[in-house]
């Protein structure tokens, strides 16, 4: 019988997750491959009797003067995977910008206002998760308020996941997320060494990249950590995964940001699916998984047709038929 192409990235994906865990014990083929179908599991269902709404409102925190691009990315993306509303609270100069991007998203200009927080805070309650960072800046008093809306969240058990400049405000202050297991951090190279440094006080050892995100996921009392790089390594502090997908070697700036607004939409789906539904997993580090796969998979898919003139907006464009791919094939 043929093997379709979804078919065969999910293999190549499972025999690279069972290279990742052969260091810590012996698992099969087969088992690496349900890490997609416990994916798929938390995915609800398309049905026309659903409300709007009912299947994610995600926050995207982030967006000054210098960069809109972030938060456009990762809001339209969280859309583009599933959820039904997307907010980005961000300065005004970036607001009327972010706009113009797209009507689909709902923009609230308010980041730089004196009572920013509490404007964030009237929110909260219709939100189901929240992502911080994205085009954020380091401005003093943008990341005053930001942690102050990180307090608030974390006080109404709202999952977090944090990027970009959100991670070096984590690495000034690690207290902010330390043993608040609803969050989830996605550095890169540099924002992952500058993390561990933060938080371990010693050095990355580059050559173990798998204890390396243990240990700081330990470190942080269990948040989910996930190193983006050649290969995705993510840790709850009790599991370790690696993603293998395959993307390009296109390297061009937002591709982060669709990772973090799709992870955003994926850890409400897998948090309401509850660990009955991944099992042996946590359900944030099967999100983590999820989307990282599903960002190589567009990474791949526009490369493909567009070459080294790929870029993320070519990738966004990518979304539906990379998410059918690997986890509706």
């Amino acid at each position: 019988m043929a093997v379709g192409p979804g078919r065969v990235a999910v293999r190549a994906c499972g025999r690279a997750l069972g290279r990742a865990f052969s260091w810590r014990q012996a698992h099969s083929v087969q088992d690496m491959e349900d890490t997609f179908q416990l994916v798929r599991s938390v995915i609800p269902p398309l049905t026309a009797t659903k409300h709007k709404g009912q299947d994610g409102r995600i926050g995207v925190v982030g967006g000054c003067q210098e960069y809109t691009g972030a938060p456009y990315f990762a809001a339209i993306s969280a859309l583009k995977v599933g959820a039904d509303l997307s907010h980005v609270f961000c300065a005004r100069e970036a607001a009327l910008v972010i706009k113009s991007y797209s009507p689909e998203l709902i923009v609230h200009p308010v980041l730089d206002s004196p009572n920013a927080a509490l404007e964030v805070q009237k929110w909260l309650p219709r939100l189901h998760a929240l992502v911080v960072g994205p085009g954020l800046g380091r401005d003093d008093a943008l990341l005053r308020t930001v942690t102050d809306i990180l307090e608030v969240s974390k006080a109404r058990d709202i999952p977090i996941v944090i990027d970009a400049d959100g991670l070096w405000l984590v690495a000034q202050q690690p207290a902010l997320v330390q043993g608040y297991q609803k969050a989830v951090l996605t550095p890169n190279h540099m924002e992952f060494s500058r993390l561990y440094e933060a938080v371990l006080s010693s050095p990355v050892d580059s050559s173990d990249r798998h204890g390396s995100v243990l240990r700081l996921s330990r470190a942080l009392g269990n948040v989910t950590v996930v190193q983006k790089g050649e290969q995705d390594v993510m840790s709850d502090g009790q599991e370790v995964l690696v993603c293998s997908q395959k993307g390009s070697s296109r390297r061009c700036g937002g591709q982060g940001d669709l990772l973090s607004g799709s992870l955003g939409v994926l850890a409400h789906w897998a948090l309401l699916a509850g660990p009955e539904k991944t099992k042996r997993s946590s359900p944030l580090l099967v999100a983590a998984f999820g989307a990282c796969a599903l960002t190589r998979q567009c990474n791949h898919q526009a490369f493909q047709k567009h070459g080294r003139a790929t870029t993320t907006t070519d990738m966004v464009a990518e979304l539906g038929a990379a998410f059918s791919t690997l986890f509706e094939g």
